[in-house]
Parts: structure tokens; sequence; C-alpha cells
């Protein structure tokens, strides 16, 4: 069904409402599936979210095994035929998600100062590589020039349960045009709501073409806030 690029694949067993899918990753991947069994199991106490039925790992690999939700993703070649329609249930159903997840209750922690962290560590491991940035942020330069940029946060502007990795592939979408669930939550935490929305408008340039973010921005109900947007963007690059 699906490979990212850190050579992760996932699979569909079955099919109807009786199918399941297996996520699998490799050991030197970077991905913690166990991190993401904990997000699944405390989300779906409060909204529709994959069923984790088992979890396992050897020396190749971990996987983990989840109930099918219903809906097909939102960059399936139907709904790239129908962006307008996508696009909206991606941003109602992110405003949704942001409204079901209780932030008193989340043990999960995505705050941009923990991310602005991670994203100094990986540079000074010599992970961070300028030339593995978006076109957008090729311009900054240098890896010293991004993390003085990511200094001065934002204000928040809601505090939310965040996705952690709100890309268009990531919401299914059902035969009516409106969000069924939300998949890969394994960085779901505590967080300003654009830190997802900057990324969710994003993806719809990668995934439709131009011109759909102000319509996501218009389902979720909410302005567009570009100092946030490139904010976001740019620790997206940098941390994750």
């Amino acid at each position: 069904m699906w490979q990212n690029e850190r050579g992760g694949l996932t699979f569909q067993v079955g099919s109807g409402g009786t199918r399941q899918f297996v996520k699998w990753t490799p050991v030197d991947s970077g991905i913690d599936l166990a991190a993401e069994v904990a997000r699944l199991r405390w989300a779906a106490r409060f909204t529709v979210v994959p069923r984790v039925l088992g979890e396992g790992a050897d020396e190749t690999g971990s996987w983990i095994i989840t109930q099918g939700v219903p809906g097909r993703m939102a960059v399936d070649d139907h709904w790239k035929r129908d962006p307008g329609t996508a696009v909206r249930a991606i941003g109602s159903g992110l405003r949704a998600l942001h409204d079901e997840l209780p932030v008193a209750d989340c043990p999960f922690d995505w705050s941009a100062e923990a991310r602005v962290e991670r994203a100094r560590s990986r540079a000074a491991a010599g992970r961070t590589d300028p030339a593995d940035w978006h076109h957008d942020f090729q311009h900054v330069g240098t890896v010293e020039r991004a993390l003085d940029l990511l200094t001065d946060i934002p204000p928040v502007d809601r505090l939310v349960v965040c996705h952690g990795d709100a890309c268009a592939p990531n919401t299914l979408v059902g035969d009516d045009g409106t969000c069924t669930g939300h998949v890969d939550l394994g960085a779901l935490g505590v967080a300003d709501r654009w830190a997802d929305l900057a990324v969710a408008t994003w993806s719809t340039q990668w995934n439709y073409g131009p011109g759909w973010e102000e319509p996501l921005l218009e389902a979720y109900g909410v302005e567009p806030d570009p100092e946030r947007i490139a904010y976001y963007r740019l620790l997206w690059d940098l941390s994750d």
C-alpha cells in the first residue's frame, strides 16, 4: 500500500470491513513503532484511529498490525481527481482531531522547544544537510543560519494535541467526502496547532498542486498565518 522514504512498508491484508494493515520498518530506519503503538492506544479513547491488534520485532525490523479504518487515503487516485473534496476533508478532519483530543490528558510532547533541541542535536551529529531541505528554504544557506531562525519561537496560537505528521496521505476520506480517521500518529503530541497546519497545507502542494492551501485552512476554520507557517515548515525540515 505504501513505501516511505526510510524503507518502511505498509501492507493491506484482506479487504472490506475485515481488512487489516501491517506496517513494517527496517531496524536502521530511526522510526520507533513502539511510540506509535502507545499513541494509537491513547488516542483511540477519544477519536477514530486504527486499533492496534499486534506488534513485534526481530533482527531485521519491527512491525505493528492494525485494524482497518473505513475510507481511502486522501492521495488515492480517486481523491487526486477531486482535490477540492480531499482538502476540505483534510482541513475539517484535522480540526475535529484537534478539538477531540484532550490536551490536559495527553502524555506526549511535540512542542517547538523540544523539536528545536532535536534539530540542534541532529545538526551537532552531522545529520543535517542543507541540500536535503525543501526548495522553499534553500535560500537560508547554512545550518547555523537555519538554527538561528528557529530560536525565535512564535507565541502559541492554540495548544492542541497535534497529529505530528498531518500530510495528506495520513488522512482517510470516505465516499461521502468526509474524514473518516487518521493514520501514522507516531509523533502525536501537544503543540501549537500551526505545527500541524503548516505541514498539512504544505503537503497539498506536493499531492495536488498549487492553490489548495487556503481551501484547507478555510475548512479547518482559520485564517492563514504566514509567519507561523514559515516557522513550522522550517522546523519540520530540520527536526523531523
